[in-house]
């Protein structure tokens, strides 16, 4: 439902197609073609594999602007591995459970380096999903607390073509996108 909140707030935005990335336990994407035309699905893991990672191996809540991440090296062989998993080449709409993903797979890293590996398979996913998009959006519009992890912001943006920004870059409050959209579908 809220996708069609997400493209009456691009309304304002001059570009088209835009992609709009909410980056929250699950990662999301509602693509808004030329022609207003509208694609939305889960695009893989958010910030909850990593969250749960920084819990177990080092006692906090999150990888604070993305700075365990960006001490470590992600291991590429267990992002193509992770990729693999067919929920990525399925076509959309698709969804997932918040816990569809585990981050054990890195379980035998450090933690600098499993924080890399896990942040680059939610970077890597949201940039896999352009595979789906009629043509490569022009702009990228972040929201959800992803958009606070600089390492994961650098990390979509050096793997797609374009502009990624965070939704404040273009007046909107990247933390209350979802709730605002309850609030327009109750209008």
């Amino acid at each position: 439902l809220v996708p069609v909140y997400h493209r009456a707030l691009v309304d304002t935005v001059p570009v088209r197609p835009v992609a709009f990335v909410n980056i929250g336990g699950v990662a999301n994407v509602t693509y808004i073609g030329r022609d207003g035309v509208l694609l939305a699905f889960d695009t893989g893991p958010g910030n909850a594999l990593v969250d749960d990672w920084m819990m177990k191996r080092a006692g906090v809540a999150y990888d604070r602007d993305g700075e365990t991440a960006a001490k470590g090296r992600a291991d590429d062989a267990v992002v193509r591995f992770c990729l693999s998993h067919s929920f990525f080449s399925s076509p959309p709409p698709k969804s997932l459970d918040r816990n569809a993903f585990v981050w054990d797979v890195v379980d035998w890293m450090g933690l600098e380096d499993g924080a890399a590996t896990l942040t680059q398979l939610t970077v890597a996913a949201i940039a896999k999903s352009r595979e789906h998009f009629p043509e490569e959006p022009e702009l990228w519009i972040v929201a959800g607390g992803g958009r606070k992890n600089r390492t994961m912001m650098s990390g979509i943006a050096g793997l797609v073509q374009n502009a990624v920004v965070p939704a404040e870059a273009v007046g909107l409050d990247g933390d209350a996108v979802e709730a605002e959209a309850w609030g327009y579908l109750a209008v």
